[in-house]
């Protein structure tokens, strides 16, 4: 009687954290509402200082917190990234992250070229064992100043700023796993989704005899 090749080894996995970066423009936000619908993954929610805008739920949309609690986390140390943006303090929280990851709980992170730098950079083992990171490209800068300007919610100073930064993200590509080109909402999706099931089932990923992953 053959035994199933299954019940050789624990097919349980560790949690994989799932980066994603993109220029304002390159179709980042479409993509991430496409997956919305995907039961198989969380979205990280971050930190922030500002208000809570119409509509948003604190601990949904952000985790709403003062200056002086947000500078507390960060002298503690439990931010796996952190930025102040206009005047307002933003951060990814790592314990719900890694709490996701221990769990095998794939986890979805989305940050700019500087948070995914500052993850890269983590010394946790828990974090850069669970790193695959993904930068959305645009697949022209023309295509990016057509999408920018059809959305018609900046000035011109506005938009050619927008696009100087573009360039100085884009020129960071080479520092992600993972290489998307934008096209249509649906192919941008599907590849997405390849790069995720790839990574579940690489051998690494899963727990070794023992229970050490």
């Amino acid at each position: 009687m053959n035994t199933p090749l299954l019940s050789l080894f624990d097919t349980r996995r560790t949690g994989i954290l799932f980066l994603i970066s993109a220029p304002s423009g390159a179709g980042k936000s479409t993509l991430l509402n496409g997956l919305r619908h995907f039961g198989d993954f969380v979205y990280s929610v971050s930190c922030t200082t500002r208000q809570p805008r119409p509509g948003e739920i604190d601990g949904k949309d952000y985790h709403f917190l003062s200056r002086v609690q947000f500078e507390e986390q960060i002298e503690l140390g439990n931010f796996l990234e952190w930025a102040q943006v206009h005047g307002h303090y933003y951060g990814t929280p790592k314990d719900a992250v890694k709490l996701h990851l221990a769990q095998g709980t794939d986890i979805l992170v989305d940050v700019d070229v500087q948070g995914a730098r500052a993850i890269r950079a983590s010394q946790d083992p828990a974090i850069t064992m669970a790193l695959t990171s993904v930068f959305l490209a645009p697949p022209s800068m023309e295509e990016l100043t057509r999408r920018l300007t059809k959305r018609g919610t900046e000035t011109e100073a506005q938009l050619q700023l927008r696009l100087t930064n573009a360039t100085l993200e884009m020129a960071c590509w080479q520092d992600y796993d993972y290489l998307l080109i934008s096209g249509s909402a649906e192919d941008d999706q599907a590849r997405f989704r390849g790069i995720m099931e790839a990574e579940r089932l690489k051998s690494a990923r899963f727990v070794k005899s023992g229970g050490v992953a």
